[in-house]
Order: structure tokens, then sequence, then C-alpha cells
């Protein structure tokens, strides 16, 4: 869900009346959405302090499961809290993960439509089932994305879902609520408006007075790069139409010459732990064919200005002090964009989720000092009293010591062929050679066995059999290190990298037969990070 020269200008002050929020109080739907706090006594001792809290991670006997697609977004959680296993649809580490668990059988099942069909797929499965019984029925259970068919599943399995409910988030994710909350909150947008649009003509009217011509449009829901157009005249407007005129309301802006910026946060009852500024990689056409669509996250101590830092850590604190009005507490991440004409920064959108980006933060040097974020996140759903100085966790994860280098691209097969594959590279730890060749190194399931910047981690999604269509992801690379200029383009090394695995691969035209139906596209069309 990320953007590269998308949206708007100006400050928030010329947002029309009828799109400003002045109240502060929670929205109406959260209220609805929101459970009442119990007040039940809490006998348990007090966790005073991070040494504490990652003890108590360290002895912890509850069963707890990322269930997902991969294991990708929450990569190395299982080395903090003991008995956390991630329960995956594919199974990247060719069985060699020790924490990982995917069932070996494939039950028939209708066609994957989206990440909660797989999720809903592998906690109805037998194995799945028996594996989760055989640890203790008292789990809790992290998901990428849930609906409600996803919470009665886990309920029956005595999961309990560590997220605000499928409702709450499904509200707070759509673009257009995700703008009212940032004006409660004081911080700040791109200029919009907020309107159903019936036509071209419908579309002009409304915004030229206050946004001009060259907008930006985007739909409530979707993907990376799918959902949100460009559009400067009728022409572009037609190749959109069919998209837009069928939402209720979408979020027109003014477009900006921007860059993207991405920051992870979580919501506690101490107040909103915040993540340094990452940049974001967007619509590089070696990595990803949708413009405007997200393709890997760079973190590192220069990456912005002290003053587009200093602003994004208050905006991200003055948001998720909102989201805790409205009911939510927990993981979350916001895309910033930087305009590059007066360096103004403004809010982007709202992932109420664990990302892409969290592998990332999890594990730079900021959060290893401490904990990672995601026990944090964890720490809310335990029932477990403690005490800690979220202005002091603040202070040192801003500190630009406290940050060091990584980058990771994701990789998308970018052709309009299909082919099935019948070679694909390992998991594991590559070494580049001088002549822009890789060989694999050894078998590894963590990024930070990475140690020098001629190495890099593959976590591999696209196997031997599984289909190459427009979009697939084939895998993800995390490295030491930038991986775009200054001027946010590709170095030299990423793009070798790139080259070097998609080298790796081998794939055959596919020929999709009469009878039955093929199935060329299982897993493909929506988000899978």
């Amino acid at each position: 869900m990320k953007k590269k020269s998308t949206t708007t200008k100006k400050s928030t002050a010329n947002i029309t009346k009828k799109t400003a929020v002045k109240s502060k109080k929670p929205l109406k739907a959260t209220k609805k959405i929101a459970k009442k706090a119990t007040t039940k006594k809490n006998t348990l001792p007090m966790l005073n302090g991070i040494s504490d809290i990652r003890r108590f991670f360290y002895r912890n006997e509850t069963p707890i499961y990322f269930i997902s697609a991969t294991n990708f977004n929450l990569l190395g959680a299982d080395e903090w809290i003991k008995g956390f296993k991630f329960i995956c649809y594919i199974e990247c580490f060719d069985g060699l993960h020790p924490n990982v668990f995917s069932p070996k059988e494939e039950l028939p099942h209708e066609e994957f439509q989206s990440i909660e069909d797989i999720n809903n797929y592998l906690l109805e499965h037998k194995e799945v089932v028996d594996y989760i019984k055989s640890r203790g029925r008292k789990g809790k259970a992290l998901f990428l994305m849930f609906d409600g068919r996803t919470e009665k599943l886990a309920k029956k399995l005595g999961l309990e879902v560590c997220f605000p409910s499928a409702k709450m988030r499904t509200f707070m994710d759509n673009k257009v609520n995700t703008n009212r909350i940032a004006e409660k909150a004081g911080v700040p947008c791109v200029p919009y408006l907020l309107s159903k649009v019936k036509s071209y003509k419908h579309l002009t009217s409304i915004s030229k007075k206050k946004l001009g011509t060259d907008l930006v449009i985007q739909t409530p829901f979707g993907d990376s790069g799918h959902t949100t157009f460009f559009i400067s005249n009728e022409k572009e407007w037609e190749k959109y139409e069919e998209e837009i005129v069928k939402e209720k309301e979408v979020k027109v802006m003014k477009r900006i010459n921007c860059r993207g910026s991405a920051i992870e946060a979580c919501v506690t009852q101490h107040g909103t732990i915040v993540a340094p500024l990452m940049t974001e990689l967007v619509g590089f056409k070696e990595l990803t064919p949708y413009k405007g669509g997200w393709c890997g996250n760079e973190i590192y101590a220069d990456a912005f200005t002290p003053a587009i830092r200093a602003k994004a850590r208050k905006y991200t604190q003055l948001f998720g002090d909102q989201l805790r009005k409205e009911g939510y507490k927990g993981y979350f991440e916001l895309d910033f964009l930087i305009d590059q004409d007066n360096q103004q920064l403004y809010l982007g959108e709202l992932n109420p989720r664990i990302t892409g980006a969290s592998s990332i933060t999890n594990h730079a040097v900021f959060a290893l000092s401490d904990m990672p974020l995601v026990l944090f996140h964890m720490l809310e759903w335990m029932n477990q009293p403690y005490k800690l100085s979220v202005n002091a966790i603040n202070g040192r994860w801003f500190k630009p010591e406290n940050i060091d280098s990584w980058g990771q691209l994701v990789i998308k097969y970018t052709e309009k062929e299909v082919k099935i594959i019948t070679q694909a590279p390992r998991s594991g730890i590559y070494i580049m050679n001088p002549d822009g060749t890789i060989k694999f190194s050894r078998m590894d399931t963590h990024r930070r066995a990475v140690e020098k910047e001629n190495e890099a981690f593959f976590l591999r999604i696209s196997r031997a059999n599984d289909y190459f269509y427009e979009g697939a992801d084939m895998g993800i690379l995390v490295m030491r290190g930038r991986l775009m200029t200054d001027d946010f383009q590709l170095r030299p090394r990423a793009i070798n990298w790139i080259n070097a695995i998609k080298r790796s691969y081998a794939a055959v035209p596919f020929t999709a037969p009469k009878t039955p139906r093929a199935e060329a596209t299982e897993i493909g069309g929506f988000k899978m990070m």
C-alpha cells in the first residue's frame, strides 16, 4: 500500500469544512467496535523495565503462533519468545527451520482470493489443528491479515487473536477513515477532499479550485500500487473510471513531488513507542510491475534530516495516542510523504497491523538493544502488569548512533508471460562474486547472519512447480548497507543482486489446458506480505 510521486501538497488548513473533523472524540464507529475495558484485578507480579520484560518472554509458557502465508514479517521473533511458532502455507525453508510448521498435504479448497483465505484454510487444516492441540489449547495467535471467520476459527481452537477486532482494523484501514482520524490527532495530511466521484466532469468540478487538475485518487482499500490512480487528464481518467465510480467515497488529493517513508509504532498502555523512520523503495521496474508499488525499505542513520525525523516521531505519537482513544492497541505503521519542494511532511496512510517493514524494524540495532517492537505489542495481550518509560525508549531509538544500516528488496516477477518454475534458489545466505554472480554460502533462517556488504539473506517465496505470473512474489533479499542513492535511484549493487537472484530461477512457458480450469494464479493479485 505504498506510493511514489503520489499525492499532494499544502497544509490541512485548506481542507473544506465538510471534510475537516473538528471533534476530538472517538469516531462513532470505533466506539461501537471497541469493547469496554475490564476491571478485573491482576495479581501477577509487576514487571519493572526492559530486563524484566525480556526475562518474562524468555520464560514464556503460553503457545504463541504467527499464522500466515510465510514467516517473513516476524522473522526471528522465535528467538525472543519461548514457545513462539510459525504456521505457514508456503514452506520457505524446505523443512529446515526449527520453528516453522507447514502442513504437508494440500487439501481441496476454493481458489484463494486473499491472505485471509489462506489463514482460514490453515486453521481448518487437520494437520494444523492437530499441531495446535498437541501444544495446548490456551494459545495466542498473530496474523498479518484476518477477518471475522478467522476470529471464529481461532476461538474454536482456543486461540486468542492478539490484535484489535477485524471489524475495527477494517474500519481504520479504510483510507478515508484514516484521514478523519489524522485530522482529530492533529497530524497534517496532504490537501484532499473525500467524495463520491461520478465522472471526470464531476471530478474537475469538485477538485479544480482546491486541488488543481494534477490529482491522485485512492479507493478506500487496496494493495500497494493497485488502487492509487494518477489522473491529470480525461484519458487517464478513462483508464481507471470503472474502479473509481463504483466506490461510495474516495480520497482525492493534489499530486506533489514527494518521497515515501515508513515508520512503525506500538500503542501501549503507557504511551506510543515509535521506531525510526525508514525510506521506501517504490515502483522500481526491476522489482515490481506496479507503478507506485512498494518493493522494499532502507534504514540508516542519515536517511532523513533531524527535523524530518523529529516531525515523523511527533506525528506518529499523536496518531498513536488518537488510536488509543479510538479503542486500538498494539502494532501499527504509518506512511509519510515528504514534499521535495518544501520539505513538508504529510501523512500518507495507515496500516493497522504488522507490515512488510516489520522484519527490519524488529531486528535493527535500536530494537535489539532493548527489545523488538513486536514484544511490546505482545505484552499488551499477555495480561501481565508492567512498567516502563516510553519517553526513555523513544529517546534512545531516536539517536543516530543506535541505528545501523539495512535494506530489503521485495522481488516480484515483472513479465506478462505465465510460466511454470522448474528451479528455484534456496533460502539462506548468498555471497556475490566480483563478476556479479552469486553463490549459496550457507543455510540460515535469519538475516542477522549477514556479516558483510557482499552477502545477503534471501527468503524464497516462489518454489519449483509454482507459477510465475505478473506480480508474483519471487522472494525477499535483505542486506547490510545502502540500496539507493541519495536521489532515490537503485544503486548498481542492488541491481546486480536483483539480476543474480532472477537468474537463479528457471521456468518454462505455461500452456493452459482446456479442462479443467488452470490454477495459474492460485496465490496472486493480493497482498502476501
